[in-house]
């Protein structure tokens, strides 16, 4: 239902008519039912589900639609190895993923094409995925591709979280959601502030960011090992997955398995 909601926010910012929740669940539920045969029953493999809409009117003009296919898509996904490599991230500051007012918040293809530009520059660099900084100040973390980010801070009372804040310009993330909620269960505080680029590098350095990690959909949780740009370059902790990001990704798998109860209410069964 929270994707459902998501899908709406996303409808409406693109002048697109919404879907009524029940609807989206049943379709979703539709093509797991007769695909979901598909999906090995091994730790960390998924069938992932691309649910989308498109305009299908038979014209040209300048103006939103007024026909649109509603429809869901899957394919089998496996994760790259039991566990995953730690990402090698690029923070590059001439390019932006989104601009205040714009549609960062929304699930839309245009936040993808926009990318891969910044993504090719990151590959050339030997990088996985591109961080990517605020329009107004390049300064301020937002995303990791088209992930979210959350940070691993050191303090006198035991490890924390920290995550940005959603500020219009970010994808408002289902898993970085279940992420937060996670956390604090497992009695790590979380706070949603503002983190820049240099703020980040001076703490993986001084030891006070000792794990950063992304989170997403596909992702599920990744660590971060290492951080390149044209000027800086820095690892993260150890460059491998530290403690924090080793217990949220196995308690978040362990969910999805089955293996724990979920207290969440994320299942459908």
């Amino acid at each position: 239902a929270d994707h459902a909601r998501r899908f709406n926010n996303s409808a409406r910012r693109m002048a697109m008519p919404t879907l009524p929740v029940e609807d989206f669940v049943a379709a979703v539920e539709a093509l797991v039912r007769v695909d979901g045969a598909w999906v090995p029953r091994t730790r960390g493999h998924s069938l992932y589900l691309r649910p989308f809409m498109i305009a299908a009117e038979t014209g040209l003009g300048l103006r939103p639609a007024e026909e649109y296919l509603f429809a869901v898509i899957g394919s089998p996904a496996r994760p790259s190895s039991v566990e995953p490599k730690p990402l090698r991230l690029w923070a590059v500051p001439e390019y932006i993923r989104a601009a205040p007012g714009g549609t960062g918040a929304a699930k839309c293809g245009g936040n993808y094409g926009g990318a891969h530009i910044a993504q090719r520059q990151a590959a050339a660099n030997d990088c996985d995925q591109v961080v990517w900084l605020d329009a107004q100040e390049r300064r301020y973390i937002e995303e990791a591709g088209s992930a979210n980010l959350f940070f691993v801070e050191s303090t006198s009372a035991g490890p924390r979280l920290r995550t940005p804040p959603l500020s219009g310009t970010l994808l408002a993330g289902i898993t970085r959601d279940s992420i937060l909620r996670l956390a604090r269960s497992l009695g790590y505080p979380v706070t949603e502030d503002a983190l820049t680029l240099d703020e980040w590098e001076q703490s993986c350095r001084d030891g006070r960011i000792t794990e950063t990690f992304a989170c997403g959909t596909a992702l599920a949780v990744v660590p971060v090992g290492h951080v390149a740009s044209a000027w800086r370059d820095w690892p993260v902790g150890d460059g491998t997955a530290g403690p924090v990001t080793s217990r949220l990704r196995e308690a978040l798998l362990d969910i999805h398995g089955g293996q724990a109860p979920d207290e969440f209410g994320w299942m459908r069964l």
